[in-house]
């Protein structure tokens, strides 16, 4: 498969073109043929425009790539290597939402041939691979795994926003349903990945990996705003408690703040979901996921106690919200804890304006039903300034206080902002 690959006799297929996809598609095409498959079409001619819809690749990035952008999923039989790297989002209830997965998979299944292999990169929960997904394939190319094609799991691990870490830079952790299969596709990945390629011993290891790089990552945010909410009853700033601890070489800098996006928000719920099945009720796991959860809430009522305190008739105020993306510098909004700490606000009677440079205006009105302005107005009662975008960075008090009215309110969520007592600002940072 690798040298068939490798002579452009046969192709790769990748399915799926967001954040995900796309770097990986046309990383890959620097070296093979490649199919990149969305079902998305107004996307797929932005990317034959050579555009990105999220941002994120330049355009230099599509030049020599020797890849065809579609939207027809029968031009998915042309690949003999198919790499699947579709969202994995939850639903309302906060329970797994297989569905673009298993439409993807129902896909590859009528394109999938002899001697074909399948990689999903989208995280999962361990046995989602093989219990949720092989069994459509087998079923819609009436194949057998391990007589006719194989399987493979290599976990995604694009940082968006992060231009110091680009994909080829990142380690691969690969799986395979066999001996061959695995030492195959760390061959393939090998061929972009100039970190190396980690050959986990089964698929299900390859998936537990993936999630729980995530859920780390969010119970260790949930600690920092537990903290954050203690020591903002005492009146201690947390920022600069976490400046002296760091003093010490063992201490993990992690910072409070709102964890959204399509990875630590998301991942925890599907390690929950299986394990609830299985007869066991994560305690840590859950306890992290609702104190994250409960952060947007917190960060509401705290602005609305300022406002009260300055005699404030909530129905009367407005408030400007600075950012909405799950993290600075990128475009993406989906799972945006910022959208719910509008809704928050909102429920006070608050007016609130919303100023995003990152955020497509289209998204966030069919996203959120919200609207994005084109630009702050004036005599604002207070400014929350929620996502680190490096616009917003040099800003500086003055400005703050030159779009509110007499009783200026700075809430800074990040920790972007060093403000002196005597700066004539009420200021407030997580």
């Amino acid at each position: 498969m690798f040298d068939a690959l490798l002579t452009k006799e046969k192709q790769i297929a990748v399915i799926g073109l967001g954040y995900v996809g796309l770097p990986i598609a046309l990383a890959f095409a620097t070296r093979f043929r490649v199919v990149g498959f969305d079902i998305n079409a107004e996307r797929i001619a932005m990317l034959q425009r050579a555009e990105d819809p999220s941002r994120e690749m330049p355009t230099e990035a599509f030049q020599d790539a020797d890849i065809t952008f579609t939207a027809n999923p029968d031009d998915l039989q042309q690949a003999h290597f198919f790499v699947v790297a579709v969202p994995t989002p939850i639903d309302d209830y906060k329970v797994p939402d297989l569905k673009p997965l298993l439409r993807a998979s129902e896909a590859i299944g009528r394109a999938l041939k002899p001697d074909d292999y399948v990689v999903y990169e989208s995280t999962v929960y361990p046995g989602c691979t093989e219990d949720d997904c092989l069994p459509l394939l087998e079923e819609h190319a009436n194949l057998k795994l391990g007589v006719d094609f194989k399987l493979g799991y290599s976990p995604e691990r694009i940082n968006p926003g992060d231009k110091s870490r680009p994909l080829s830079s990142i380690r691969k952790v690969v799986a395979g349903n066999d001996a061959e299969a695995a030492q195959t596709i760390a061959e393939v990945y090998g061929s972009i990945i100039t970190a190396g390629v980690y050959v986990a011993p089964t698929i299900k290891v390859a998936e537990a990996a993936k999630v729980i790089e995530n859920i780390q990552r969010d119970l260790n945010i949930s600690l920092m705003n537990e903290l954050a909410i203690i020591f903002d009853k005492m009146g201690v700033d947390t920022q600069e408690v976490i400046k002296a601890a760091s003093t010490k070489w063992n201490f993990l800098p992690f910072t409070p703040g709102l964890v959204g996006g399509h990875c630590i928000g998301i991942d925890p719920y599907y390690l929950l979901y299986k394990s609830r099945q299985l007869g066991y009720d994560p305690q840590v796991i859950n306890s992290g996921r609702r104190i994250n959860d409960g952060m947007p809430a917190f960060v509401a009522t705290k602005l609305v106690q300022k406002l009260l305190q300055k005699d404030k008739d909530l129905r009367q105020t407005k408030v400007l919200v600075m950012g909405l993306t799950f993290k600075e510098n990128v475009s993406d909004i989906r799972n945006s804890k910022v959208a719910d700490l509008v809704r928050e606000l909102m429920k006070y009677a608050i007016n609130v304006h919303l100023v995003d440079p990152h955020a497509s205006p289209n998204e966030v009105a069919q996203e959120y039903h919200m609207t994005l302005m084109d630009r702050p107005s004036s005599q604002y009662d207070a400014v929350i300034v929620a996502v680190g975008h490096d616009e917003y960075k040099i800003l500086d008090i003055p400005y703050f206080k030159s779009l509110m009215n007499g009783a200026p309110i700075l809430l800074d969520i990040k920790g972007l902002f060093q403000v002196d007592a005597e700066a004539g600002i009420d200021y407030w940072r997580l």
